[in-house]
C-alpha cells in the first residue's frame, strides 16, 4: 500500500463523514437557532433556513446526503479492492504460507473488515455524535458542499428520489414530504429536557407548562361557576346597588331578571359610582346595563380568547347545552391560567392556602383541583372542578363544619360551610409532597 493509496482511502472515508455529518446536522438543527442567526445577517443561514423549511427541498437535500453516502462507501470499497487488496496479496501469501488464489481471497475479505471498521467508526459515528452534539453548526458548516454536490448530481436525485417515492405511493406516502411538528406531550417531554439540561429556568418551565395546559382547558374548567356569582337583580333598590357596589371586589357584575337564568348583560361599578357622585342619585340599573356574550361552557381556550376579541368583551356568562348559566368567564381567568393570580382592578386579595403546623395545610374549597394537587398527599382525579366540588360529589352530600373524612387517601377536615358549597379544608400529611415536588423541580 502506497502513500498515494492512504490518502485516497482517507479521502473517501472523510467524504463519507461529511455527508453523515450533513445528513444528522439538517436532521437535528433547530430552525429557531437557524432563524436567529440568519436575521443577524448570516447569509449561509438564511440559504440553510429556506431548505429547512421547505419539506421538498429538505427531501432533496437529504437525497443527496444519502447519495454521498453511498456513493464515497462504494467507491472506497473498489479502490481498496483493486489496488490495496493486491498489493498485499504477496505478504499474505508469504507470512501465512498460502496458495496464490487463498492468498488473494483472504487478503480481500481483511481489507473488508478493516475498511468496514474504519467506515463505521471513522464515517459513521464519529461524525454521527459530533453532529447530534452541535447540530447548528455542523449543519451551516457543511452546507456548502452539500449545496454543491446536490446541485451537480440533480438529475440522479432527483431520479433515484422519484422512484422511490413512487414505490412509496401505494402505502400512502406523499411526495414532498412533512415536516416534524410537535405533540403538546412531545413539547413536554422537550421542555423538561430543556430545564434539566440548564437551557430553562424552573419558572420558565413552569409558564410553558402552563400554556400547554391552557391548550386543553375549556371554559367550564376555568369558569368562576354559577354559585359564586356576584350579580345585581335589574329591580334592586337604589340603597341596595349601592352596597353592592361598595362591597363588590369586581369593576363589572351581572344583572338578572328574576333568576340567573335570565342575564341582561352587566353593569360598571365605576359607572354607578361616578354617576353618583356626580348627581348624587342613583341611576335605575335598566339605563346602565350593557350587553354580556354568552358562550358554551364546552368552548376550548383559543376559541374563547378570539371570541372575545370579536365581542370587544373582557367577560361572558357560560352556559350549558340545555342554556342554563353555569358560570362566568373572563380574560383574567385565562391569564391565570398562564401566569397565575391576576386580581381584578378592584379586587381584595384572595384568600390564601396557609400551610399549618404538623404537616397540615388549609385549601379553600374553590381551589381548581389540578392546582390542588401539589397540596394532597394523593393526586384526585374526578369529574369536578374545585377541592369542595370533589369532596361533595365523592360524600354524595354536603358536608357539615367539623366534620373529618377521607376521600381518595387524604385525610381532611371541613373547617367552614357555606350554605350551598365548601368553603375550607384542612388537610393532614399535605407538606411532604410538596417539598418533594419543590426538590424535583429544583433537581
Amino acid at each position: 500500500m502506497t502513500l498515494t493509496d492512504g490518502l485516497i482511502v482517507a479521502l473517501l472515508i472523510a467524504l463519507n463523514a461529511l455527508y453523515v455529518a450533513a445528513e444528522f446536522g439538517a436532521v437535528a438543527a433547530q430552525r429557531s437557532q437557524i432563524a436567529e442567526q440568519a436575521q443577524r445577517g448570516n447569509e449561509r443561514a438564511a440559504r440553510l433556513l429556506s431548505v429547512l423549511g421547505d419539506g421538498a427541498a429538505l427531501d432533496r437535500y437529504i437525497a443527496a446526503c444519502q447519495l454521498g453516502i453511498t456513493l464515497s462507501s462504494v467507491v472506497a470499497g473498489a479502490y481498496c479492492q483493486a489496488t490495496v487488496a493486491r498489493g498485499l496479496v504477496p505478504w499474505v501469501e508469504q507470512t501465512w504460507q498460502l496458495q496464490p488464489s487463498s492468498a488473494e481471497n483472504a487478503t480481500f475479505v481483511l481489507v473488508l473488515i478493516v475498511l468496514t471498521v474504519l467506515q463505521v467508526v471513522l464515517a459513521e459515528l464519529v461524525p454521527k455524535s459530533v453532529a447530534l452534539q452541535f447540530p447548528e453548526r455542523v449543519a451551516l458548516a457543511t452546507y456548502l458542499p452539500l449545496r454543491a454536490f446536490a446541485w451537480s448530481c440533480g438529475g440522479i436525485i432527483g431520479l433515484l428520489n422519484g422512484s422511490g417515492f413512487l414505490l412509496l405511493r401505494p402505502f400512502g406516502v406523499q411526495r414532498g414530504g412533512q415536516l416534524h411538528v410537535h405533540s403538546p406531550d412531545e413539547l413536554a417531554i422537550l421542555f423538561s429536557e430543556s430545564r434539566r439540561g440548564g437551557k430553562l429556568s424552573p419558572a420558565s418551565h413552569a409558564r410553558l407548562a402552563r400554556g400547554l395546559r391552557l391548550s386543553t382547558r375549556t371554559v367550564r374548567q376555568m369558569m368562576t361557576p354559577r354559585s359564586e356569582i356576584q350579580a345585581l337583580e335589574v329591580t334592586a333598590s337604589g340603597a341596595e346597588l349601592l352596597q353592592k357596589v361598595a362591597d363588590s371586589p369586581y369593576g363589572q357584575l351581572p344583572v338578572y331578571r328574576g333568576t340567573l337564568d335570565r342575564i341582561l348583560g352587566s353593569v360598571s361599578t365605576k359607572v354607578v359610582a361616578e354617576r353618583f357622585a356626580a348627581t348624587g342619585t342613583v341611576p335605575s340599573l335598566e339605563e346602565l346595563v350593557s350587553p354580556l356574550p354568552f358562550v358554551p361552557d364546552a368552548l376550548r381556550s383559543h376559541q374563547l380568547v378570539r371570541f372575545l376579541q370579536r365581542e370587544h368583551s373582557t367577560k361572558a356568562i357560560a352556559i350549558d347545552e340545555h342554556g342554563g348559566v353555569q358560570g362566568i368567564i373572563s380574560i383574567t381567568d385565562v391569564l391565570w391560567e398562564l401566569f397565575g393570580e391576576i386580581g381584578d382592578e378592584l379586587a381584595e386579595p384572595a384568600a390564601r392556602i396557609e400551610t399549618l403546623p404538623g404537616g397540615r395545610v388549609r385549601l379553600p374549597g374553590a381551589l381548581r383541583l389540578n392546582d390542588a394537587e401539589l397540596w394532597l398527599p394523593k393526586r384526585w382525579e374526578g369529574p369536578a372542578m374545585t377541592v369542595g366540588g370533589h369532596i361533595v360529589a365523592a360524600l354524595g352530600r354536603l358536608p357539615v363544619e367539623g366534620e373529618q373524612v377521607e376521600i381518595g387517601g387524604v385525610r381532611l377536615t371541613v373547617t367552614e360551610m357555606c350554605p350551598t358549597a365548601v368553603r375550607w379544608i384542612v388537610v393532614e400529611s399535605a407538606v411532604a409532597r410538596l417539598d418533594a415536588a419543590a426538590r424535583e423541580l429544583e433537581s
